[in-house]
């Protein structure tokens, strides 16, 4: 079966010979990796100066199975191979992608670009036999759900749908383009045409692509989203092959400090990852090295995670933020406990952080001290404190055992030496290699005093109560989690 991943497509272009290239291939996953591959293939196909007669490129969004197959099978004006693209297929989307295409919409709206967030839409709409009726304010919960569609933040769809009926765009009749273009490609097409189909997203139980798998070529650019060690894995591989791609071709260098705090603005999002990189590579100019300083100056984060908006907010003090994010987070449905464990491991963070700032090995922080200065001056402090942490909790448990012992057998007993196994939640540097976030952590604490962080403590457990067992609705119970943490 052809079918073969990203890394292993340069081998299979080089080692090919005199074999015939496949009358179709179909790229999906990341949309930067696809692109990378589909420029090889295209490349590997079609010299660039045979283009502008034996190309031609269709946009998936709006894509006309029946005009796609016709293209290619028709035969070219000129002699040699002959290419047609389907980019951004959705051709494999079904009922379950609703979610998928709601947020493609979304980010060609944020991108600017309405018209390819319009054809995601319609797309949609077409899957779910939906009119613009069904989809506006009254029906849209209904139909849409409330993940991307209700409350304030759906403005987006509004302007999109405007856009639509502006322009006079349909809806598409609902088919099965799959199984359209399935039967095409077992028919076969004309000899040196080839078609090239690249999409996020495929579903490998339909029967195209297994025709595809056994006629043509499949490769594989999909990267894992999961938060699993493993999958986080992959993502990095994915990250630092690029990162080393583009630092060498201008000819900077970057620490593991600076690419963590990198990815610490965007998160997996390889697109945002390789612009926001590239943008470094200009700010710096002649410089050679990039620094953590740089991230800073230049880049803004845009990792969407909800979760750390509301704590990172909280550990603000931002009231407004705070609020806005737990709303948020209670619309798309996660459970109210969660989010009140979310807000105890805040606080606990901040208080452990405190502890550091008024012990013996914090008097050399300083909120405004330079992030170099942190790293060679604090960081050691920091690993030496969490030491003395663990070597006192050592302590006390050796202590426990021996007074267990003596209850048991009602004579003293000295209590064997033992190492705890349960306290690496009360470390500051649990990764002492990756110091950026620590430090963020530190300037955090600095808005908070000590008593107003134990103090935080009595608010947080009086909440869990009121979640357990009492009927007051739990978002009036967050939110006064909230007023009583960051009132100053």
């Amino acid at each position: 079966m052809p079918l073969i991943n990203h890394k292993e497509l340069e081998t299979y272009l080089q080692n090919r010979g005199d074999d015939p290239f496949f009358s179709v291939y179909l790229v999906y996953g990341e949309e930067m990796l696809t692109k990378g591959v589909f420029d090889a293939l295209l490349n590997a196909l079609i010299p660039a100066s045979e283009r502008s007669i034996n190309y031609e490129p269709l946009d998936g969004t709006h894509e006309n199975i029946h005009e796609v197959i016709n293209r290619v099978n028709t035969f070219s004006l000129l002699p040699g191979t002959k290419v047609i693209a389907l980019r951004e297929s959705k051709v494999f989307y079904a009922r379950q992608d609703k979610d998928q295409l709601l947020d493609n919409a979304k980010k060609a709206f944020e991108e600017d670009n309405i018209k390819k967030a319009a054809g995601h839409l319609l797309n949609l709409m077409g899957i779910f036999n939906l009119s613009f009726e069904d989809i506006d304010k009254p029906g849209r919960k209904k139909n849409l759900g409330t993940r991307n569609a209700s409350g304030t933040d759906d403005l987006w769809l509004d302007e999109i749908i405007a856009y639509c009926r502006q322009h006079d765009m349909t809806v598409p009749v609902a088919r099965d383009d799959c199984r359209i273009l399935q039967r095409a490609v077992e028919k076969g097409f004309p000899k040196h045409n080839h078609l090239i189909i690249t999409t996020d997203t495929v579903d490998k139980r339909r029967g195209l692509f297994k025709t595809i798998s056994g006629k043509g070529m499949v490769v594989d650019c999909s990267v894992p989203k999961g938060a699993r060690r493993a999958d986080q894995i992959v993502q990095e591989s994915v990250l630092v092959e690029k990162m080393n791609s583009i630092l060498a071709d201008g000819n900077k260098t970057m620490d593991q400090a600076t690419y963590l705090a990198l990815y610490e603005m965007t998160g997996f999002d390889l697109r945002t990852f390789c612009q926001n990189l590239e943008k470094l590579v200009s700010w710096v100019g002649d410089r050679n090295e990039i620094t953590i300083e740089d991230v800073t100056s230049v880049l803004q984060r845009t990792k969407q995670d909800p979760i750390y908006e509301l704590t990172n907010a909280l550990a603000d003090r931002s009231l407004d933020s705070a609020l806005f994010f737990l709303d948020s987070l209670l619309s798309s449905g996660i459970h109210p406990l969660q989010v009140l464990t979310a807000l105890i491991n805040q606080v606990r963070k901040l208080l452990l952080a405190k502890g550091f700032i008024n012990s013996p090995q914090g008097m050399d922080w300083q909120s405004a001290c330079p992030y170099a200065y942190f790293q060679k001056q604090i960081i050691p402090a920091i690993v030496e404190y969490d030491r003395n942490l663990m070597d006192q909790l050592d302590t006390w448990q050796t202590m426990l055992n021996a007074e267990a012992i003596s209850q048991k057998t009602g004579s003293p007993q000295k209590g064997k030496k033992t190492k705890s196994k349960r306290t690496t939640d009360l470390f500051i540097a649990k990764n002492p290699k990756n110091p950026y976030p620590i430090y963020l952590l530190l300037k955090k604490s600095d808005g908070f005093s000590q008593d107003k962080l134990i103090s935080a403590f009595d608010v947080l457990e009086e909440a869990d109560k009121k979640l357990k067992t009492s009927s007051q609705p739990p978002k009036l119970v967050l939110e006064t989690v909230i007023l009583n943490i960051c009132k100053r």
